[in-house]
This record gives structure tokens, C-alpha cells and sequence, in this order.
């Protein structure tokens, strides 16, 4: 069996499942780390929390996110989310809409020195 874990600095993704108008992403955030501030610009994005807690900035809000929430996350919309507990953070992220690269996030700060 091949490793589907597409490894990254703050932890790891895996893609569970790709079509014409839709992904889905199994994201791990190891702890005290964080994704990049971030946007998109084709893809709106549904977060559901499976374990752990976060720290969610969407906008000009920073909230506090555990098992069982979810956030929706509108096209253009500013966000990211931190791992601030001592376990890995999990939560699945449904992607929507018509372009779903890599190459879609528009990175505005980042811990890892990423191009922005």
C-alpha cells in the first residue's frame, strides 16, 4: 500500500476523494503548529473538526474549535486554523467549486517562509 499522505510543515493531507465539482482532504495539524493565512479564489471550503482543538481565524474572528463543529469558509474568504493542544488536530475539508490545485492558495503569511 502507497503512503497517500502528502506531507507538508505543519503536519499532513490526504485526498479521499476528487470529482468535476467537488474535493475531499482528511487534514492532520501536529501540534503548535498552524496552516498559512490564506484565500482562494475558486474553491470554497466546509470544515468538519473529527478530534483535537483549534484555533480558527476566518475573517477578522478567531474562535476556539473542537470535535463536531464545522465552518464554512466562502470563495476569497481569509483564513487558517492552529493546533495550539498537545494531540494532533483532524477535521475533513469538502472542497467546492471549479478548480481544486494546490495552486489555488493564495498564501498571505506563513510560518515556513512559502512563497506568498
Amino acid at each position: 500500500m502507497s503512503d497517500r499522505k502528502n506531507h507538508r510543515p505543519w503536519g499532513y493531507y490526504e485526498n479521499l476523494d476528487e470529482c468535476a465539482d467537488h474535493k475531499v482532504k482528511r487534514i492532520v495539524v501536529d501540534p503548535g503548529k498552524r496552516l498559512s493565512l490564506q484565500k482562494h479564489k475558486r474553491r470554497a471550503e466546509h470544515w468538519f473538526i473529527v478530534s483535537g482543538e483549534g484555533i480558527m481565524t476566518l475573517g477578522d474572528t478567531e474562535m476556539t474549535v473542537t470535535n463536531g463543529q464545522s465552518i464554512d469558509i466562502a470563495v476569497g474568504a481569509i483564513h487558517r486554523i492552529m493546533n495550539p493542544g498537545s494531540a494532533p488536530l483532524v477535521f475533513v475539508e469538502v472542497q467546492m467549486g471549479d478548480y481544486f490545485g494546490e495552486d489555488d492558495i493564495i498564501r498571505l503569511e506563513d510560518d515556513f517562509g512559502r512563497t506568498l
